[in-house]
């Protein structure tokens, strides 16, 4: 720590706590004890169950929680090939090409989401490109809103990349191709892997773009959440909620140990 007495470390301690008890933890917490209440008149919940759970892990939240998974899975790969590739592309132009091409992808993360997604409602509901009512413009929308945050971590890495690997490829003779592919690309897998679970997160937690597009039978998570609290059903969407960040954190940790892997290797 920065702080090296102890006097200082108690102190910037008990202010970490003060501040993350009641802006993270304890609304964390509150969700939680709902989704194993019935019932919440007073100060702390009441009617203790588990069967918001049962409602939460199977049915229709067990299919929102798919498409969730499906949507988040194809919108991080897409996001990871397009902002790497572009990443790559940036690294080969002068400043003022670069500082264009950054604009250029971090202008969705800029705007509010829910206007990304009229855009891609207006833009993909007519012919050639007739995508509404099709769940691959949820997946679009979502690979729109996250491909900022691939493409920003991918240059990062690139930045601090060390050349000296790859002229020592190039003068033993390694084609461009070869150096990308056995050189660069290995070099920046962590930082790809963390990008992958950055994108996996928050499409998971994407609502206000996807409000706007989602088909009938193509509802993630987050929307049935939003659908079950607007009816009423605060426990019951408690309980899909905690499945929403426990399912999240699962794929999170396991990316995790992949760039752990990836950084030793």
């Amino acid at each position: 720590m920065l702080v090296h007495s102890r006097a200082g470390r108690w102190a910037t301690w008990a202010g970490f706590l003060l501040l993350f008890v009641p802006l993270f933890a304890v609304p964390l917490l509150v969700i939680v004890a709902a989704s194993f209440s019935t019932n919440w008149s007073g100060v702390f919940p009441s009617g203790p169950t588990v069967a918001n759970y049962g409602a939460a892990v199977r049915g229709e939240s067990l299919q929102a929680l798919t498409t969730s998974l499906v949507t988040a899975v194809a919108a991080s790969v897409f996001a990871l090939l397009f902002g790497s590739w572009a990443a790559l592309a940036a690294a080969a132009l002068r400043k003022r090409g670069k500082r264009a091409l950054d604009a250029l992808f971090m202008l969705p993360v800029a705007v509010p989401s829910v206007v990304v997604g009229l855009a891609v409602l207006v833009a993909f509901s007519r012919p050639p490109f007739l995508l509404n009512g099709t769940p691959w413009i949820v997946v679009l929308a979502h690979t729109v809103l996250v491909t900022a945050f691939a493409h920003q971590s991918v240059s990062a890495a690139i930045v601090r990349l060390d050349p000296v690997y790859e002229q020592a490829a190039a003068s033993l003779g390694a084609r461009p191709a070869y150096v990308l592919w056995r050189v660069r690309l290995p070099l920046l897998l962590p930082s790809l892997n963390a990008a992958a679970g950055l994108c996996f997160a928050l499409s998971m937690g994407e609502l206000s773009a996807t409000m706007m597009l989602y088909p009938p039978d193509w509802m993630p998570l987050p929307v049935q959440i939003f659908t079950a609290t607007d009816r009423g059903s605060l426990f019951t969407g408690s309980a899909v909620a905690v499945v929403l960040m426990g399912t999240t954190l699962l794929v999170l940790l396991a990316v995790s140990r992949l760039r752990t892997r990836a950084s030793f290797r």
